[in-house]
């Protein structure tokens, strides 16, 4: 049976809920009018998951879940480039570098956003290719189909929210007066959130500060919002012509 069409007329939960019930294998390609994502299944459940056309590294998704520092994937990067994720996971476990559940849970966070921030996309066509697989180097796992329609759903909704909150990316954000010399010493910010503080100013735009810090768009919308909330941010009002 051909699997294709538009997120228009066929939603991803039903797309998901589609290839698990006939346990397909194979990859699904969804591409948007900015983004690509491809998800590929093992009987029906997602094994591996992939944002843009070239698969990242193991390197870069252990960064990225901050197991380790951008020192130390600068080393990786040079001392085991044309290494494969497979025999790289394998060396950094065995070296006592960093755990097998160090590497799994890493590459679970990583496929697991991928596949919830396509919750996001109302429009993009997706066609399901029975004889592709992931890249034989790379790490496969099994994920939990139901908790990902869930936790994809309630993101869904959450993206709604904060689009209608903050629709455009496209404008740098200000403090509110005062707010960065008082306000700031005494809020106890997590580590995301210091990170976005850090580039907040009348040049920096919310997506570039996104780009600068590793944020997909619903990421960076929902530390604005806290920040706007918490009264330390505003977006300024458009200035009249």
């Amino acid at each position: 049976m051909s699997l294709n069409g538009n997120l228009r007329d066929f939603s991803f939960s039903q797309l998901l809920n589609l290839i698990n019930l006939a346990r397909k294998t194979g990859t699904l390609f969804i591409e948007a009018p900015n983004q690509v994502a491809s998800i590929s299944f093992s009987g029906g459940k997602p094994a591996y998951a992939q944002m843009g056309k070239e698969p990242p590294s193991l390197g870069y998704i252990l960064y990225r879940a901050n197991k380790i520092t951008s020192v130390q994937h600068g080393t990786l990067k040079m001392r085991a480039g044309k290494m494969t994720d497979k025999e790289l996971g394998l060396l950094l476990i065995n070296s006592n570098y960093i755990t097998q559940e160090d590497i799994l849970q890493s590459l679970q966070e990583y496929y697991v956003n991928i596949v919830k921030s396509v919750f996001t996309w109302v429009e993009g066509f997706f066609h399901f290719d029975y004889e592709k697989m992931p890249p034989e180097d790379k790490i496969t796992i099994r994920l939990s189909l139901e908790n990902l329609i869930i936790e994809g759903s309630r993101q869904l909704r959450e993206w709604e929210q904060l689009q209608n909150e903050i629709p455009n990316l496209d404008m740098a954000l200000k403090f509110v007066e005062g707010a960065r010399r008082a306000n700031l010493r005494n809020l106890n910010l997590n580590a995301e959130e210091w990170r976005v503080v850090r580039f907040i100013n009348s040049k920096n735009t919310i997506h570039e500060i996104a780009d600068t810090t590793r944020m997909n768009d619903l990421e960076i919308r929902r530390i604005v919002y806290g920040l706007i909330q918490a009264g330390l941010v505003e977006i300024p009002a458009p200035k009249e012509k």
